[in-house]
C-alpha cells in the first residue's frame, strides 16, 4: 500500500490542520484572508511535499511529528511574510515566466570585494540600472569565521550578516531599494554544510544528543574507510580524503571540502526541517532567486560515490514545495559542476527552475583556445534544451574556477580524447602552451592523476593581460574583440546572461592575494580582485580599455533587450560550413535571428547558401551595423559576431 500517494496525505492534512488552526487560533482570527491564502496553497501543494518527505523519512518513527513541525515553520515564516513580498508572490503567480524574458541581465559580485558594504552596494543601484541589470547575485554574506571561510561559503549563520558588510536590517532594506530599482536579488543557500563555528556545531560537541544527529561524527575510522572507498577527493590540497579528526573530542567528522565545513545530515528529517526555515528566512528578508550549493552531495549512501544520488533530488523537491506554499514568488537555482547529464537531471519546475550552464561556458573557453566550434556546436544540438518554463544561467566565469565539464562521451565523437585534451587545455589556460594567450593559473591541481582547474579574470584568460605587458596594440584588440565575444553569446543563446561584474571593465589578475596569509593557498582570489573606482570612472574616458570594452558589451545589452526573439525559447544551431564559425538562429512569433560567431583570428567566409537557408527571405539587415545586407558570402572579422535579422 502506498502510504505516501495523495489519499493519506490528503486524510495527514485533514488531521493535522486542526491542531495548527488551535495553535494559531488568535492570527487566523485576526487575519482571516491571510490564513485562507496559506490554506489554499497548502491544500494545492502540501500532496506532494507530503509523498516527497514520506519517501526520505516515512520508515522512521517520529514521521509525523517532523511534518507537523514542518508546518508549523511554514505558518510562522508565512505570518512574518512582509506585506510586499506577499503581493510579489501573487504577481509571480500570475506570472510564472516572468524569468525568461530576453528583458533580464544578471550581475554577480562580492559586497567587500565591489562595494565595501552593503550601505555600498545600495550606493550603486544607480550603476547597476546603467548597466542595465535586472537580477544582483550577492555571493555569501553571512556570518563566517574570520580566518578561513572559503569565500563566505563556510556559514556559522545564515541570520546574520557578516558584520563587516553590514546588518540583517540593511541587507532587508536593499533588497526592498533593488526591488523598487527592477532589480531582484539572488542570495545563496550553503545547505551541504556548515562552518565548524555554526551553532549547530558548537551544541554537537558539547554533547547534545539532537545536534550530534546535525553531521556525520564517527569514533574511528572504521565507517569513513568504508564511505571513502567510492569517494573521490574534492580539495586534496587542503586534506586527503573526505573527513576531518577532532583531536580534541576524539572523533571523524564528515567535511567534503574544508575541514571547517561541516557536511549536514540530511537522513535526519531535524535538519530538513531547520535548513527549510533558513530558506523561508532568507525569502523573507527579500530573496527573490537562491542559488543552491554543491547541490550533487547533500546525500550520503554508503557504497556509492555520494554524488548526485535520487535522494539528493527529492530533498531539493521538497524544499521546492516547502515554497510553493510559504514563499511562492521565490526561484532555485542550482549550482552543479557534474557531467552534464547530472547537471540537468536538477532542471524543472518541481526541483531548480534555473541553473548555472558550466557546459556552455566552458566549451566557450575551449572554442577560444582551439579556434574550433566543434565541441559547442555538438552541445547546443545535445545538451541546451530545457523543460518549459526553465532557463540556463549563462556565464562567461564566477567566483569559481573553470573546470573542463564536458563528457569524455561527447569529445569522442568528435574525435577527442577527453583526459589528454583537458591537459592542453590546462596548460594553454595557464599559459604552459606555445603561442597562448591566456595567462591564467592552476587550481587544486592534482600531481597524482594530473587533474586541475583554472583561475584566472575573464580579461587576463582571454590575452589582455599578455597583450598589454608583452605585445601591440593590434593583440590588445584581439583580446577585447575576444572578450566582447563571448559576453555577446551568453547575451543571445537564450536564458538569464550573467556577468562577474568587473569583466565589463577588462579587470585583470589581481596577484596580490599571495601577500595574504588567509588566502595565498587558494589560486581563485586571484580572479576575485576589489573593485577599482579609478577603472570604474574609465568606463566614461572614451580612449581607455574600459571604455572601449565597457561599450561594446552596452551595446549588445541594447540588443539582447530590443529582441524578444532572445527570450528563452527556440534554438536552431546551424550548419555554418565552417569549422572556426558559430552559427544558431533564435526565432519566436516576431522575429528570426541570425547568430554568427568567428573564433579565429583570421577572416572567415560564410557561404550566401548558408544564410539562405536559415533565413524567411532573401533579405537580411545587420543589426550591429545596422546595415542592409545583399545576399552573398558573409564575410566575419576576427573574432567577429554577425547578428541579421531575416526580414
Amino acid at each position: 500500500m502506498d502510504y505516501s500517494s495523495k489519499p493519506y496525505a490528503d486524510r495527514t492534512l485533514q488531521r493535522l490542520l486542526p491542531r495548527l488552526e488551535q495553535g494559531y487560533k488568535h492570527f487566523k482570527e485576526e487575519n482571516p484572508q491571510i490564513w485562507d491564502v496559506f490554506c489554499q496553497r497548502l491544500e494545492i501543494h502540501f500532496p506532494r511535499l507530503f509523498h516527497l518527505l514520506f519517501q526520505l523519512y516515512g520508515g522512521q518513527y517520529d514521521f509525523f511529528y517532523h511534518v507537523q513541525a514542518l508546518l508549523e515553520h511554514m505558518l510562522n515564516s508565512w505570518f512574518e511574510r512582509p506585506d510586499e513580498l506577499k503581493r510579489l508572490d501573487l504577481e509571480r503567480e500570475r506570472q510564472p515566466d516572468w524569468f525568461l524574458s530576453h528583458q533580464q541581465l544578471g550581475g554577480v559580485c562580492y559586497v567587500d570585494l565591489f562595494a565595501g558594504n552593503l550601505q555600498g552596494i545600495r550606493d550603486r543601484i544607480p550603476y547597476f540600472k546603467e548597466l542595465g541589470l535586472t537580477y544582483l547575485h550577492l555571493m555569501p554574506l553571512y556570518a563566517c569565521p574570520e580566518a578561513e571561510s572559503d569565500g563566505g561559503y563556510a556559514v556559522s549563520s545564515f541570520r546574520e550578516v557578516n558584520p563587516q558588510l553590514g546588518t540583517m536590517e540593511e541587507l532587508r532594506q536593499l533588497a526592498r531599494d533593488l526591488r523598487e530599482a527592477g532589480v531582484s536579488l539572488a542570495l545563496d543557500l550553503v545547505f551541504n554544510h556548515t562552518s565548524d563555528e555554526h551553532a549547530w556545531v558548537k551544541a554537537a560537541l558539547e554533547g547534545d544528543p539532537e545536534y550530534a544527529e546535525y553531521y556525520f561524527m564517527f569514533p574511528d575510522r572504521t565507517m569513513p574507510d568504508r564511505y571513502e572507498q567510492h569517494l573521490r577527493e574534492i580539495f586534496p590540497d587542503e586534506h586527503p580524503g573526505a573527513f576531518t579528526y577532532l583531536e580534541q573530542h576524539k572523533k571523524w567528522v564528515w567535511t567534503t571540502f574544508h575541514s571547517y565545513q561541516w557536511d549536514l545530515n540530511y537522513r535526519n528529517p531535524a535538519v530538513f526541517n531547520a535548513m527549510a526555515g533558513e530558506l523561508l528566512f532568507l525569502a523573507n528578508a527579500g530573496a527573490q532567486i537562491v542559488r543552491f550549493d554543491a547541490v550533487p552531495f547533500i546525500w550520503k549512501e554508503m557504497g556509492t560515490s555520494c554524488e548526485n544520488l535520487p535522494q539528493a533530488h527529492v530533498l531539493i523537491q521538497a524544499f521546492n514545495a516547502v515554497c510553493r506554499i510559504a514563499a511562492p514568488s521565490l526561484l532555485f537555482k542550482s549550482e552543479a559542476i557534474v557531467h552534464p547529464d547530472d547537471v540537468a537531471s536538477y532542471i524543472s519546475l518541481e526541483e531548480c527552475q534555473v541553473s548555472y550552464n558550466p557546459l556552455f561556458m566552458a566549451l566557450l573557453w575551449n572554442s577560444l583556445a582551439t579556434r574550433q566550434v566543434n565541441l559547442l556546436k555538438q552541445a547546443l544540438y545535445k545538451r541546451h534544451a530545457l523543460p518549459a518554463g526553465c532557463a540556463w544561467v549563462n556565464y562567461v566565469r564566477c567566483h569559481d574556477d573553470i573546470g573542463w565539464t564536458f563528457a569524455d562521451e561527447d569529445a569522442a565523437q568528435a574525435g577527442i580524447e577527453g583526459f589528454p585534451h583537458r591537459q592542453f587545455l590546462n596548460a594553454f589556460y595557464t599559459g604552459r602552451f606555445p603561442g597562448s594567450f591566456a595567462r591564467g593559473l592552476p587550481f587544486q591541481e592534482n600531481p597524482k592523476t594530473g587533474d586541475a582547474r583554472i583561475s584566472g579574470t575573464c580579461a587576463s584568460l582571454a590575452g589582455l593581460e599578455k597583450a598589454l605587458n608583452e605585445e601591440t596594440q593590434y593583440e590588445v584588440e584581439l583580446a577585447l574583440r575576444r572578450i566582447t565575444l563571448l559576453h555577446a553569446l551568453i547575451m543571445t543563446i537564450g536564458g538569464i546572461p550573467l556577468i562577474y561584474l568587473g569583466d565589463e571593465i577588462a579587470t585583470l589578475n589581481d596577484y596580490s592575494y599571495r601577500n595574504d596569509p588567509g588566502k595565498c593557498n587558494d589560486s581563485r582570489w586571484v580572479h576575485r580582485p576589489r573593485a577599482s573606482e579609478k577603472r570604474y570612472a574609465a568606463r566614461n574616458e572614451s580612449g581607455t580599455i574600459e571604455h572601449n570594452l565597457y561599450q561594446r558589451l552596452r551595446q549588445w545589452v541594447t540588443i539582447r533587450k530590443s529582441h524578444s526573439a532572445l527570450s528563452a525559447g527556440f534554438l536552431q544551431v546551424m550548419n555554418t560550413e565552417n569549422e572556426h564559425v558559430l552559427g544558431f538562429v533564435r526565432r519566436n512569433d516576431e522575429e528570426q535571428l541570425v547568430i554568427l560567431a568567428n573564433f579565429s583570428e583570421e577572416p572567415q567566409r560564410i557561404p550566401a547558401n548558408v544564410l539562405r537557408l536559415y533565413g524567411q527571405g532573401y533579405q537580411f539587415v545587420d543589426l550591429i551595423q545596422d546595415q542592409s545586407l545583399e545576399l552573398h558570402d558573409l564575410a566575419l572579422n576576427p573574432m567577429e559576431v554577425c547578428l541579421i535579422k531575416a526580414v
